[in-house]
């Protein structure tokens, strides 16, 4: 993997998870406990040390596993504190029917949790990233957290390389990328269109577009280009990573901008 964030893969964490058996996630206490075990197996997977219990180490950080109903769906959600207690980051996993959820299958529960993991190693990935970027006075509050809204309309893997490396350097730039809006000021997307361009070539435009949470649009940071028609129909590769690296900083400065603005007091700008 490409970039900082591929060096922080080879330095093991300094923390250790506790995840502790789940009180709001819809589930009886025995398939709790089992959720709980199940998730933390599967972070040790992920070569993240984690341990369910439940009394957690004064040192240890803490995942926190909910659950809530939406019809006939049921959404699960980990949010991610430090050991003093401040929140650092949430995701999710895919929506599971809930039928299956109520029934808590010792497979569906194992699926939940490998995926969540998956979803949780790559956030700890963004806050190390975000935490060795940030300045001591942003520490002391935890990193600035974003909600990244996953790439849309992108031919071939562009849509999860995109989303990957986006994530990847707005880490490197002291923000943590996650799933869900609590606790993020700002959300991110893009939309993508690739389209004919000159002969023998397609034009890609990327649009990064970073928002306020009362929903108010404050810039988009455009990015054109043209290459070999059908260069994009697989993998992007370095095309992703370059546009990633170099939209990050348009991002940032849109938001340093807006909070710079909020801090000074000014009137919000209007419709």
């Amino acid at each position: 993997m490409p970039g900082r964030q591929g060096a922080i893969l080879r330095v093991p964490l300094a923390i250790r998870i506790a995840v502790p058996p789940p009180e709001e996630a819809l589930l009886p206490d025995s398939q709790a406990r089992a959720l709980a075990s199940a998730m933390a197996d599967a972070l040790q997977a992920q070569e993240v040390p984690a341990l369910a219990t439940d009394a957690p180490l004064p040192l240890d950080w803490r995942l926190a596993i909910v659950a809530e109903a939406s019809g006939a769906l049921v959404q699960p959600r980990f949010a991610l504190f430090d050991a003093d207690g401040r929140p650092q980051g949430a995701v999710q996993a895919p929506p599971v029917p809930a039928r299956a959820w109520a029934e808590a299958a010792p497979q569906t529960l194992a699926a939940v949790a490998n995926q969540g993991a998956n979803r949780v190693a790559q956030m700890l990935l963004t806050i190390q990233a975000a935490r060795a970027a940030a300045t001591p006075q942003a520490l002391a509050s935890g990193p600035p957290r974003i909600r990244f809204i996953p790439v849309r309309r992108a031919p071939g893997d562009g849509n999860t390389a995109l989303t990957n490396r986006m994530r990847e350097f707005l880490g490197n730039r002291g923000y943590v990328a996650q799933d869900t809006a609590d606790g993020a000021a700002f959300a991110v997307t893009a939309d993508v269109a690739v389209v004919p361009g000159t002969p023998g070539n397609d034009r890609v435009e990327i649009q990064w577009i970073v928002s306020r949470r009362d929903g108010y649009e404050l810039g988009r940071v455009v990015q054109l280009n043209e290459v070999p028609r059908g260069r994009l129909n697989g993998l992007w590769g370095d095309v992703a990573y370059v546009a990633a690296e170099q939209a990050a900083g348009g991002v940032e400065t849109i938001i340093r901008n807006a909070s710079e603005g909020q801090q000074g007091g000014g009137a919000a700008p209007s419709r």
